[in-house]
This record gives C-alpha cells, sequence and structure tokens, in this order.
C-alpha cells in the first residue's frame, strides 16, 4: 500500500474514524494537521491541490485523495474483517454507514461543534434557532441505535464492523455537545464494547 497520510483536524469525530480503522488494521498513518477555525482548510492552495470542497478530513494514498470519512474509511478496510464478506451484512453496514452521515453527524455532531468548540454565544442567530430541532433528533438516532443494540452486541450483529466504527466516534462524545446518553443503557454498552476491541485508540491519541 501507498504511503497513507491523513489531513485532519484531530478533534473531529469524522477525522477520528480514519485514525481508528487504521488503528484497528496496523496501518501507519501520517497525520497533517488543520485549524478549521481559522479556515485553514478553505484557502485558495488547500482547495486546488487537496480538497475542491474545502473539508476535511481528506486521505492522501501517495499522490492521490479521498475525500468524505466513511469512504477513507472503507478504502482502508477493503479485504479485513471489518467489513462483512456475506453481502447482505455488507449492505447492512453501509445502511448504518449512510445513517451515520444522514441522521446521527448532522445533529450530535454539529451540537458538539457548536457548542464545545465555537461556543453559543458565537452562534448565530439562525443556528441557534435550529437546536431545538437538532436536540431532538439526536435523541432520535440515538433511539434508533439503541434499537439495534437492545439486541445485538455490534450494530451489524454478533461481529465488529466499521459501522461500529463509524457511530462511535460521535456517539462517545455526545454529552460535550449536551446530548445526554442517560436513557440509552444499550448504546453505553457497546460504547464499552467497543472501546475493548483490540487496536483501539481514543481520539485524543
Amino acid at each position: 500500500m501507498a504511503t497513507l497520510l491523513l489531513h485532519e483536524y484531530a478533534a473531529s469525530g469524522n477525522c477520528y474514524k480514519i485514525r481508528l480503522t487504521a488503528a484497528h488494521l496496523g496501518l501507519a498513518l501520517g497525520r497533517r494537521q488543520y485549524d478549521i477555525l481559522k479556515g485553514e482548510t478553505r484557502t485558495p492552495d488547500f482547495l486546488a491541490t487537496i480538497n475542491r470542497n474545502g473539508r476535511i478530513p481528506v486521505l492522501q494514498i501517495g499522490d492521490r485523495f479521498i475525500p468524505e470519512s466513511n469512504a477513507a474509511c472503507w478504502y482502508l478496510a477493503t479485504g479485513s474483517a471489518l467489513i462483512p464478506a456475506d453481502r447482505f451484512a455488507c449492505a447492512d453496514m453501509l445502511r448504518w454507514m449512510f445513517f451515520e452521515q444522514y441522521n446521527h453527524e448532522p445533529n450530535v455532531a454539529t451540537l458538539r461543534f457548536w457548542r464545545a468548540f465555537v461556543g453559543e454565544e458565537r452562534l448565530t442567530d439562525a443556528q441557534r434557532a435550529a437546536i431545538p430541532a437538532k436536540e431532538a433528533a439526536a435523541r432520535e438516532a440515538l433511539g434508533v441505535m439503541e434499537d439495534q443494540l437492545a439486541r445485538t452486541p455490534f450494530l451489524c450483529g454478533d461481529g465488529f464492523s466499521l459501522a461500529d466504527i463509524a457511530l462511535y466516534a460521535y456517539s462517545h462524545v455526545a454529552g460535550e455537545g449536551g446530548t445526554s446518553l442517560a436513557a440509552f443503557p444499550a448504546v453505553r454498552a457497546w460504547l464499552d464494547r467497543v472501546a475493548g476491541q483490540p487496536g483501539h485508540i481514543a481520539i485524543t491519541a
């Protein structure tokens, strides 16, 4: 495999999930930091050479680039046990990864970013007005996970997969955005199971 370099903001759960995938696979991953609060991913050089969309993470493989965190995780994990071999199980894993980006991350992660990194006092009026809806949507997303994890140890059944990595990244720091996990005991137990997997690293590692 070509040299791997992660263009990232270390506190981001989307960046963390790529580091966590690499750690589970025993892959060496270089890291280059950007301060998104200072607009470092919006410079002309970044837009021209790293990601025209002006966002991180971006996984660089040699001289090629993969934006979007779950796509980067898929690239790293292809051919490994983190992606189920069974066709239905693989599609089910992708379902959870799409759910993470569409239902979970826009709410759980956005609340964390607004409250823990931007600060509520610096939010726009529109952002502050959106908080109640995002809080409700975050609880709903966690409720969907709770229903599944009350029945199976991992999101796709008995086996640990990329789905668990993708949803662990922001779930385990949900409290930083004011999203309590008190009402989700199965989610809390699952977080402990994921953290107990061989190769696990903390977001601060």
